[in-house]
């Protein structure tokens, strides 16, 4: 029994196992060839992910982040974009080239990206746009236009006291998200609208501000069932 166990040891010593799933090369020995440590045998390569490597100048380290999106071409597969992602990025700047180097998981089903082959890396970068948002509530839709009642100071001819009134105002939306729409003309940051029951407004009516019922709206409002 014993000597079976020493058997299946030597075996399992003289047996090689790929360290990870993927396509193997051209064999690099022959056979019946005594192999000595670390002697290469054959090459091993994941195809499908496929791992991408480039470098980037260090003014773009603040907007690199994992999961940035990333787009990969080649003359290999002309007309083809190959999507993926950056799975890492290197904790260093190079001393010399003042870039840093990334890497990213690109998927490749069809196998047409090889390693070591040449490629054209393009990072999206997320972008910011400043808009101003208000509450979908405060519009007041309408055939011939869209507007919001804003609350504006207005003195009184008569006792010369200055009061709260509601002026229509229209405006021009571009898009939503949740309970929020995009102004992009008609309203100006800082002032102040009416938010809701705007369908009841006219304009001219002395008003109060008063948010102790206001409801609060969300970018991604979950309703409670009822």
């Amino acid at each position: 029994m014993a000597q079976a166990e020493t058997i299946k040891a030597v075996i399992a010593k003289k047996t090689i196992r790929a360290p990870f799933a993927g396509r193997l090369g051209l064999r690099l020995v022959n056979l019946g060839q005594i192999l000595r440590e670390g002697d290469a045998i054959t090459t091993l390569q994941t195809m499908d992910p496929i791992y991408v490597s480039f470098s980037l100048p260090q003014q773009r380290v603040a907007q690199l982040a994992q999961g940035n999106q990333v787009r990969i071409t080649s003359d290999a597969a002309p007309g083809q974009a190959f999507e993926g992602e950056i799975n890492a990025i290197s904790p260093e700047i190079d001393a010399v080239t003042r870039n840093v180097r990334v890497q990213a998981t690109i998927h490749n089903k069809e196998e047409k990206l090889r390693p070591g082959m040449y490629a054209t890396a393009e990072v999206l970068l997320p972008t910011k746009t400043d808009v101003l948002v208000i509450p979908v509530t405060a519009v007041l839709y309408a055939p011939y236009g869209d507007s919001v009642f804003v609350v504006v100071d207005q003195k009184d001819e008569k006792t010369g006291k200055t009061q709260q009134v509601l002026k229509q105002q229209f405006i021009r939306i571009k898009g939503a998200r949740g309970d929020f729409v995009n102004v992009v003309d008609g309203l100006k940051e800082g002032e102040t609208i009416v938010t809701s029951g705007v369908f009841k407004l006219r304009p001219g009516t002395p008003v109060k501000v008063d948010n102790t019922l206001a409801l609060e709206p969300k970018i991604a409002p979950k309703p409670e069932n009822s």
